[in-house]
């Protein structure tokens, strides 16, 4: 193999690109779209509580995302729909000599209720990791939406101390902005161990819910008994939960634990764990 003059070796990268589409049919929701390109895609989709809810789990083949890689995920689901979208196991995102990159866009009709559910992702130390999420919501459209994050591989010894995990998520009603927030983490930075940061913490989670529950309820949540650093704050039609962790696992414990007070609460139906979780 010849080499450049600058001596760089390229490794190859992945381009990968899905898009689904939901609608309701009388009293079910189907999947009407599913486009894909490259190593993104969904399994079968299942009616574990029956027709009106439509579950996807999205799999990543190459089982992790190196510098130069670019996912792109969109989901629309159409009014009165009902989707919910989860992951078989844990994004986990290398170590690199350049970024990577997410992007996430999903749009939520009138009625329609969208649950965005995956398990962790892993960022390695050194990784260049670089996420956005959009979601517009329309009308009524009810919003059940949580990510896991975990810098480093605590239980190997790796502190996240080179690299960088930057995201976006913006969340719109009807064009209004409901939440913005953007943020940068920079490997070995002192916020990762500053009590402002996340004070030697090196899992942090997010849990927005549209809606608004009453004092009692929100309580209970506050309540749960899970070893997390956690709390929950009631916005103008949206709820928002927040949590840091020693273990990608108890903060996810901690969101499941969550939905399963919430859930009925806020979408009218029971929580039932899909599967893929317990495999």
């Amino acid at each position: 193999m010849t080499l450049p003059a600058t001596g760089a070796v390229f490794t190859p990268s992945w381009h990968a690109e899905l898009e689904l589409g939901y609608a309701r049919f009388g009293d079910s929701t189907r999947p009407v779209q599913r486009r894909h390109q490259g190593p993104l895609r969904v399994q079968k989709h299942l009616y574990a509580e029956g027709p009106e809810v439509c579950q996807h789990i999205i799999v990543h083949p190459p089982g992790g995302i190196a510098g130069g890689d670019r996912l792109d995920i969109s989901a629309s689901v159409g009014p009165k729909a009902w989707a919910q979208i989860t992951s078989p196991g844990a994004a986990k995102w290398y170590r690199a000599a350049g970024p990577a990159h997410q992007r996430l866009n999903l749009k939520v009709g009138d009625g329609a209720t969208l649950e965005w559910l995956p398990q962790e992702t892993i960022v390695y130390s050194a990784a260049q990791a670089q996420l956005s999420t959009i979601i517009d919501l329309a009308g009524d459209a009810r919003l059940f939406y949580w990510d896991v994050v975990a810098l480093g591989r605590p239980a190997s010894g790796e502190r996240f101390d080179l690299g960088h995990f930057q995201a976006r998520l913006d969340v719109r009603r009807d064009g209004r902005l409901l939440w913005h927030e953007r943020q940068r983490i920079e490997g070995g930075d002192g916020l990762l161990d500053s009590p402002i940061g996340l004070d030697g913490q090196p899992v942090f989670a997010t849990l927005l819910v549209t809606g608004e529950v009453d004092g009692e309820l929100l309580e209970r949540c506050r309540a749960l008994d899970h070893d997390v650093r956690g709390d929950l704050t009631q916005l103008p039609g949206l709820l928002v939960a927040r949590c840091l962790a020693s273990e990608a696992l108890l903060a996810r414990g901690w969101l499941i634990a969550l939905w399963a007070l919430l859930r009925p609460a806020l979408l009218g139906r029971e929580a039932v764990p899909p599967r893929i979780w317990s495999t």
